[in-house]
């Protein structure tokens, strides 16, 4: 599903005399409509497309009218691109300010799944305005914040530029009762181990498995036992999965089988009913139990194929390795599990995110780790991923260590660097070349890996860690958690210290800090480079612990795989 069809499906747009959809491809489009209609994200490469859509025209000789509209917004680039190709002439140009899509009642997404790469890897900035317009747009429905937290450097320039767009626009917030009371940005670099871990959680395990688009599912026919598909979106209107989407996988068996008998003591009390009581029955009740009946059956098969399939996966081998490296134990067993894995072809991106485990939990592999797994897999999976090897490590998230003494140096003169405002977007692209994550020391002073005597029980959680079956508390929801508590950063300087600082925190307005306000308890929390369902349980259930409501705005969904995706380069 695409952000559009949440807003118009094809029924409506043909309601708007729109005759056909097409998706931009690189090759002509056959039509015999005399308009051409783009609704395109701002890409060079799409601009491209259309080119040769428009240029194939005129070579056929065919006169049409041709409007693109660029959404969230039009980009300079794209149109030098129609100039370069010949057609700026021919194409009228629009935009469409859409920046946010709501995908739940506590979820809303940019659908910008770009933003990561560009961003961290490539260090380019121009989504930044778009998330200041989002910031902007929210503020002026529910705000004014009073108080905004935030860390990373991607962060903190949002922030600063919607305080700039806020000053330019002279919104008359002030004095409004808030509906949100306070922000908290954090960038996705501060927290690479939890989107790399599996997850464990209902709705983390169907996106892993399914892949969740827009909120919305396409169950196959393993799962709906029938010859079709099925779309179904996922959220709180759907009774069966508001109530196992947080849960550990676990327990959602039991629940279910749970459900499935009230569902059918419902059914079997219509057997000692009047006429009366039947009429009102079925008027009133049958057709809810149906949907209810309809969207059971849809969860349990949705389950035995996860069973399925992670159980040929070897599943709960590599969540005990996972939780090896997570607690810092049997390294050189994890290492030979990961290298097996590679040998047995199981998968790139499954390999790939163990070796990027391994690399950011041990600050680095050792260089003769480094070579061999690297070697490995370029056997296993093609010399062409030779420059995936080189984005992994750009970005940080696959390294070898290097003598103390010169990743210090280089340390030193990136944040020489860093420390220069107008230096700040060269330096963004290399700043993760000198980084270290330092994952142990962070999870040693903020306690992520709980003391448990005894075995975890995660059908009654006692915190976060249950959505990585009690192995491991989340970092990103973690930080949140101190900072909430003490209402500032005071007391994580050392914590800051190790995830390379651009914190922040800022009160706008003395007066609004009463606790009877009710905004103060609602935190909008935004996660720029993506959020995974994982941290979203976590901070729901966190939420319900202490009294917090949190909404959660991201530039999109992401997952394990999807970040791997975004660093794969199979074309030279």
């Amino acid at each position: 599903m695409s952000p559009l069809d949440r807003i118009a499906n094809v029924s409506i747009l043909k309601q708007h005399e729109v005759d056909k959809l097409y998706k931009v491809e690189n090759r002509p489009t056959s039509s015999t409509s005399d308009q051409f209609c783009f609704l395109v994200r701002p890409r060079i490469k799409t601009m491209k497309y259309i080119a040769d859509i428009i240029n194939a025209d005129k070579m056929a000789g065919r006169s049409r009218k041709y409007k693109i509209i660029f959404s969230p917004q039009k980009f300079y680039a794209c149109e030098m691109v129609l100039e370069e190709e010949g057609v700026f002439g021919d194409v009228s140009c629009d935009e469409w300010s859409f920046y946010l899509l709501p995908l739940d009642d506590d979820i809303i997404s940019m659908e910008l799944p770009e933003f990561f790469r560009d961003y961290f890897l490539e260090g380019d900035h121009r989504w930044i305005n778009c998330v200041a317009r989002a910031l902007q747009l929210l503020n002026s429905l529910y705000g004014p914040f009073s108080k905004a937290y935030g860390i990373g450097r991607c962060a903190k320039m949002s922030y600063e530029l919607w305080r700039d767009l806020e000053e330019e626009s002279e919104s008359d917030s002030q004095g409004r009762k808030p509906e949100i009371g306070n922000i908290f940005l954090m960038d996705r670099d501060t927290d690479y181990v939890t989107a790399l871990c599996s997850q464990v959680v209902y709705e983390g395990l169907v996106d892993d498995t399914f892949r969740i688009k827009c909120g919305s599912v396409d169950f196959g026919p393993d799962v709906t036992s029938s010859d079709k598909s099925i779309k179904v979106l996922l959220n709180s209107q759907d009774k069966v999965f508001s109530q196992i989407r947080n849960e550990h996988f676990s327990s959602v068996f039991g629940f279910l089988s749970q459900k499935s008998r009230n569902l059918q003591a419902q059914y079997d009390r219509r057997r000692g009913m009047d006429i009366k009581q039947m009429k009102n029955f079925v008027s009133q009740e049958l057709k809810g139990l149906k949907q209810e009946h309809r969207l059971l059956s849809l969860h349990i098969g949705a389950c035995e194929s996860i069973m399925k399939k992670k159980t040929k996966q070897d599943f709960q081998e590599m969540i005990k390795t996972e939780h090896s490296l997570l607690e810092g134990f049997d390294i050189r067993e994890s290492t030979s599990f990961i290298e097996e894995h590679i040998d047995r072809q199981v998968s790139p991106i499954e390999s790939l995110r163990l070796m990027c485990l391994l690399s950011i939990t041990e600050n680095g592999l050792i260089p003769k780790d480094y070579r061999s797994l690297k070697t490995q897999y370029l056997q296993s999976y093609g010399p062409e991923h030779l420059l995936t090897f080189h984005n992994l490590k750009r970005i940080g998230l696959l390294t070898e260590q290097s003598p103390g003494e010169t990743l210090t140096a280089v340390e030193s003169k990136v944040s020489k660097l860093v420390t220069d405002r107008a230096a700040g977007k060269i330096t963004d692209a290399f700043n993760s070349l000198a980084r270290k994550s330092n994952f142990r020391g962070i999870s040693k002073k903020l306690g992520l890996i709980p003391r448990v005597d005894g075995e975890y029980d995660l059908k009654m959680p006692r915190d976060m860690a249950y959505v990585f079956s009690g192995a491991y508390i989340p970092l990103s929801c973690k930080i949140i958690e101190q900072v909430l508590e003490r209402k500032s950063w005071l007391g994580l300087e050392e914590v800051l210290r190790l995830l390379n600082g651009n914190e922040f925190s800022v009160t706008e307005s003395a007066g609004e800090d009463s606790p009877a306000w009710e905004s103060q308890r609602i935190i909008l929390t935004v996660f720029l480079g993506g959020c995974t369902f994982s941290e979203i349980a976590a901070l729901r259930f966190l939420g319900k612990e202490k009294g917090y409501k949190f909404i959660f705005l991201t530039t999109a969904i992401t997952n394990s795989a999807r970040m791997m995706e975004a660093m794969i380069e199979t074309k030279a």
